[in-house]
């Protein structure tokens, strides 16, 4: 039994907590399908984190919607 928890928008996100997953290494990915007011729908940049990229799943095959954000693209509305 695990907590899933980090840095997802804030560094004491806790999404999940007492649940059983299988043993993880790192670099390991884990999907979360929804996540509240952390989904794509309501999210901002106010904390300086990237958004990662957006996944549809049908049918067993995964296909990227969106790709994720870099830093180049959050300072890129800047001028400095």
């Amino acid at each position: 039994m695990v907590t899933v928890a980090g840095k997802y928008c804030e560094s004491t996100d806790i999404l999940a907590t007492e649940v059983p997953l299988p043993p993880v290494r790192t670099g390991d990915l884990m999907a979360v399908p929804a996540a509240g007011a952390y989904c794509l729908s309501m999210s901002s940049n106010y904390n300086g984190m990237p958004r990662p990229e957006v996944v549809i799943v049908r049918d067993g095959r995964a296909r990227v919607i969106r790709r994720r954000e870099t830093l180049d693209d959050l300072l890129a509305p800047e001028i400095l």
